[in-house]
């Protein structure tokens, strides 16, 4: 059975406003977001599933999806702060999306193969999509626990910017993760890719050292936890009109209490986005690039 490609895109209104960060950034008007599901589908990938807000399904319908409707099939599902379990609810100052995790939720009902979850918004190369679509695919049928999360090299991931922030990982003998680490300021200090710690101090890590971008493979018992679990998540947070209920939260639950696997897959692709206004013109660069070397046709749909 060929993996589904679980696209998060329901924080794209709120974070650009509507949907004009799908401005084209590559030679032919082509998203960030279209080169992920051209490396998904070359990749192996079977099915597309996005998780969007409701209020802007038309525009996005038309704009986004219409353009992958004769390459793969897709679906939609709707994530809304309201969208809580049993016996919750959503209290009124409450504005934030309830997380990445919950959002990972919504896709219970539609996905029932292996999956891959990444942002909508960034580029995460050819590379990455070929190795977490060989593990997902290559999962006997019925799998459980057996998760995986691509680990990019740090080194590939800086903005020329200023700092970003990344999920710094530790893994066991077996490339089994053991933690993620938030760490909010990232960046290349006299040619040392080097984070700043709990104590304001500049720590110097190795180029190849992984960090989670947001891509993660799944199998659909992942939603029964995350289920559980966010029951005890609200219990302690619903009155904490910040608190989110992340993917890292839950896969470090599953993993100290022996639940879970999760093996970091290295690649060799190198992540951008635009974290900056400053990064938009380097990222048209890059994807003209990429085109001129024959990595990506010109025009992708």
């Amino acid at each position: 059975m060929k993996p589904t490609l679980f696209v998060l895109a329901a924080g794209m209104g709120s974070r650009y406003g509507g949907l004009k960060q799908l401005d084209g950034l590559g030679p032919n008007g082509e998203t960030i977001m279209d080169y992920s599901i051209f490396d998904a589908i070359r990749g192996g990938f079977g099915k597309i599933v996005f998780v969007i807000r409701k209020d802007f399904e038309e525009d996005f319908r038309k704009k986004i999806i219409s353009k992958y409707e004769n390459h793969i099939p897709v679906e939609v599902v709707f994530q809304s702060i309201d969208k809580l379990p049993e016996g919750f609810t959503c209290p009124a100052e409450r504005v934030k999306p309830w997380g990445t995790n919950h959002a990972v939720l919504m896709g219970k009902e539609v996905i029932r193969e292996p999956f891959a979850v990444i942002n909508a918004d960034d580029f995460y190369g050819r590379d990455s999509f070929a190795v977490i679509g060989k593990f997902l695919s290559e999962l006997p049928e019925g799998a459980k626990n057996t998760y995986c999360m691509v680990g990019f090299r740090v080194g590939n991931t800086l903005s020329e910017s200023g700092t970003v922030a990344r999920g710094i990982c530790s893994t066991d003998e077996n490339r089994h993760l053991t933690t993620v680490v938030e760490r909010t300021e990232i960046m290349r200090i006299n040619g040392v890719v080097s984070y700043k710690d709990e104590n304001g101090e500049w720590v110097g890590i190795e180029d190849n050292t992984p960090v989670s971008m947001n891509m993660w493979g799944f199998t659909p018992d992942y939603f029964n936890y995350s289920e559980e679990y966010f029951i005890d998540f609200l219990k302690e947070n619903i009155d904490k009109p910040k608190a989110e209920y992340y993917i890292p939260l839950m896969v470090n639950k599953l993993i100290n209490d022996g639940t879970a696997t999760v093996e970091v897959l290295d690649t060799t692709s190198r992540w951008f986005g635009v974290t900056y206004a400053a990064d938009r013109q380097g990222v048209v660069d890059k994807l003209q690039a990429l085109a001129d070397s024959g990595e990506y046709p010109s025009k992708l749909f």
